[in-house]
């Protein structure tokens, strides 16, 4: 693997600062956020440079029950050669359901879900990762989420969940020691046991990232220093194996640049401490001529010997085989994600106060996102754009991205002739027609503006 060393998240707002701060080898980009075609001016200088620039996907949803789009592994395909990257990596997570599987409304999360660790969902999982790695020009990792909840029933442990994964498919694994903090606090799981079963021979590289405590949970918000429990764990993780590439995350209240510096050299001191503490082991080790022990790997490939025909084979075929196993996925995914989005009543065996928790949240970061990406309206709106989105998204589920959600809340508040102020109300309209169409009203012929504007009036 490819030695990375550190690196640091690339963010448009903090661009000038990245490209100046020493000691930064590499950065990761978020792939849906840049375009192939016009790149930002500020990776290509890195990339004279000879920074290494990694995208960083969010939107295939790997863990959910479908086999993965072919026009996303597309775009993700074409941000890795025009960035000249040696990998490009996603998530182990699930962010869509219903559909043909379930014969029900397609529904979006608008975040990161995980993925019950179970035999389906690894066997869907696996498939699903191979499908993606035929069809990327550069390897593939995955990275574990953080969770606010947990399925109940559930069959693996976290690292013998990701054991398997690697074992079965070769995918390189990208470890988030932000996240696994995450889910010590929220779901009682014990970091040091999941970093032994990892098989750390697949480890492309490491997340480093801030969070927060709120409503008895703990968020991984990355907008946030990292708190020295994260750092702690990332020194046993470098105790273990010497990370390819370890980055610091941070997606939004971007402290100043000397900020992210000490970061930085405080995430380089914890990686020093743990090979600091894994060499005095090896010496201790060879002083009293001990051999040295195999790493625990927890399940390992010996938990995959009671699985019947599934194993690296895939599913049992006597269980009806692959389109089997993604029907029931579906269906639990389906049932989870619509008790967040829809109101519909919360699954079986789900604390529900976590349901609630999770589904404020997703909601919370929906209003955000749709605020950065259509930022006129949160300025037009001012004040009343928070309220009014979260009781638009307490009726609307999302079902397309987030471009389409911020259309569908402008015509929303149109329909309901909202804002009262009726000079607002005009701008969110002319915002509204300029963006609903296929092109901007300036390129559109005038009798399709027409018809725009005739839908909106005729609604009201």
């Amino acid at each position: 693997m490819e030695r990375l060393g550190t690196g640091i998240g690339w963010r448009p707002e903090i661009a000038d600062a990245v490209e100046e701060m020493p000691g930064v080898d590499w950065v990761e980009v978020v792939a849906e956020n840049v375009c192939p075609a016009h790149l930002p001016e500020s990776l290509l200088r890195l990339r004279r440079r000879g920074v290494t620039v990694v995208p960083h996907g969010v939107s295939l949803g790997l863990g959910g029950a479908e086999p993965p789009d072919e026009d996303r592994l597309t775009a993700l395909a074409e941000r890795a050669r025009a960035l000249g990257s040696p990998l490009v990596t996603e998530h182990i997570a699930f962010v869509r359901g219903g559909g043909a599987l379930t014969a029900s409304p397609r529904l979006e999360a608008g975040h990161l879900l995980p993925v019950p660790r179970t035999r389906d969902a690894l066997d869907v999982l696996c498939e699903n990762v191979r499908i993606a790695q035929e069809a990327l020009p550069v390897p593939l990792a995955v990275e574990n989420i953080a969770a606010l909840l947990a399925w109940p029933d559930e069959e693996l442990t976290e690292g013998q969940f990701l054991y398997e994964l690697a074992d079965r498919t070769g995918v390189r694994l990208l470890i988030d020691v932000a996240n696994l903090h995450t889910n010590h606090i929220n779901r009682g799981e014990d970091p040091a046991r999941a970093l032994a079963e990892l098989p750390v021979e697949a480890l492309a590289y490491v997340h480093v990232a801030g969070g927060f405590a709120r409503d008895g949970v703990w968020h991984d918000s990355h907008a946030h220093p990292v708190p020295r429990p994260v750092l702690d764990i990332l020194t046993d993780l470098a105790s273990r194996v010497a990370p390819p590439g370890v980055l610091l995350e941070r997606d939004e209240n971007f402290p100043a640049p000397d900020e992210l510096e000490r970061e930085l050299t405080a995430i380089g001191t914890a990686v020093e401490s743990g090979r600091t503490a894994a060499s005095r082991v090896a010496a201790r080790r060879a002083a009293d001529s001990a051999p040295t022990p195999a790493p625990a790997r927890g399940a390992g490939p010996a938990a995959a010997s009671d699985t019947g025909d599934r194993g690296a084979h895939g599913p049992d075929r006597r269980t009806g085989g692959m389109e089997s196993a993604r029907q029931r996925v579906a269906l639990a995914q389906t049932a989870l994600l619509s008790a967040l989005v829809a109101g519909t009543p919360v699954p079986e065996g789900f604390d529900r106060v976590r349901i609630g928790v999770q589904a404020r949240s997703l909601t919370a970061k929906r209003a955000d996102v749709v605020a950065k990406v259509a930022p006129e309206l949160p300025v037009l709106l001012g004040e009343e754009y928070r309220t009014a989105f979260l009781a638009y998204a307490q009726r609307h589920p999302m079902t397309g991205g987030y471009r389409q959600d911020a259309l569908e809340f402008a015509e929303s508040l149109l329909l309901a002739d909202r804002p009262r102020d009726a000079a607002v109300r005009r701008e969110v309209r002319e915002w509204w027609l300029d963006r609903s169409g296929p092109a901007p009203r300036s390129r559109r012929p005038a009798a399709r503006v027409a018809r725009a504007a005739q839908r909106v009036l005729l609604r009201r």
